[in-house]
């Protein structure tokens, strides 16, 4: 069974004021339309908008807004396993759970392949637009292309340097405090590959390995990149990577547990216990519970 999608995001923020009225531009009609989810009247505009303003950078967010959403669609379907979304559960007769009724995204990779064309023309014109970049990697994280996700992020870092973060946003304009932005959304992005699972893992490291290359102090890369060691059974180098995450936030109860883990794996227990003494001094309740919990299981065996 299939239903529309709701699309309640949209990729690249637009702006959703709208004058009534003759005079409205091109931007304000297609803003209009695609708060009504009008596919005629936007393929009219975009249409029309084509032809009159090839310099626009609103032309290319919009027509990738418009793809991007053509391109997904809401499908409801019975599964085995509990989807992340909302979902009914579904009960044989002797009250034993039997499925999941709930919706997952279906893909017209042709149409998202013309949005991601768009925006790409978009990035060329105006290289200095964080907002297109960041819609291109949304996207391609909406659709689970982690390797193109991954890559697309690298190229944002690195070209970042090359302006001195001095990113724009929407409507052109400078971000305030532009590389705590980019970082903290390149955070987000991190833990979006781990949550995909241990195969992401790789990407995960090589997103983390481009941030603490320029940021060195990045304690949040660190346990980042700690974290893809210790999958890998890497443990030394992941330990590396923690002591100097330590020395930059001797407090970061985050680090210090996962130092502490990454000696529990190492089959360290003195350091291990010693770490998470320190858990319990300067984490938060319910990492002092978890601490101490641990503590007696290392001295339990």
């Amino acid at each position: 069974m299939r239903v529309k999608s709701k699309n309640s995001f949209i990729l690249i923020a637009l702006s959703l004021y709208c004058q009534q009225g003759s005079s409205q531009t091109l931007k304000e009609q297609f803003t209009q339309a695609f708060s009504k989810n009008d596919t005629t009247a936007e393929k009219k505009i975009l249409s029309e908008w084509s032809k009159s303003a090839h310099d626009d950078p609103d032309r290319y967010v919009y027509a990738f807004n418009y793809y991007a959403r053509r391109g997904m669609t809401e499908v409801m379907a019975l599964t085995k396993q509990q989807p992340d979304s909302k979902s009914f559960v579904l009960k044989d007769k002797n009250g034993q759970v039997a499925g999941y009724l709930g919706s997952t995204l279906s893909f017209n990779q042709p149409v998202i392949a013309k949005g991601l064309a768009c925006i790409d023309s978009a990035i060329a014109l105006f290289p200095n637009r964080l907002d297109m970049r960041f819609g291109k990697v949304y996207l391609l994280g909406k659709v689970g292309d982690y390797d193109q996700f991954t890559s697309e992020i690298v190229k944002d870092i690195d070209y970042g340097q090359t302006i001195g973060n001095k990113w724009l946003w929407r409507d052109g304009k400078l971000l305030d405090d532009p590389e705590k932005f980019m970082l903290s959304t390149i955070q987000s992005y991190i833990r979006q590959l781990y949550g995909a699972g241990d195969n992401e893992m790789g990407n995960m490291q090589l997103i983390a390995k481009e941030v603490t290359k320029f940021y060195p102090d990045n304690v949040e890369c660190l346990s980042d990149l700690s974290i893809t060691y210790m999958q890998g059974k890497e443990y030394d180098k992941a330990l590396d990577c923690l002591i100097k995450a330590e020395k930059i936030a001797p407090q970061d109860y985050i680090v210090l547990n996962n130092i502490a883990y990454c000696y529990v794996l190492k089959k360290d227990k003195p350091n291990a216990i010693k770490y998470y003494e320190l858990v319990k001094k300067y984490g938060p309740d319910e990492a002092k519970q978890d601490a101490d919990e641990r503590i007696k299981k290392l001295n339990s065996e």
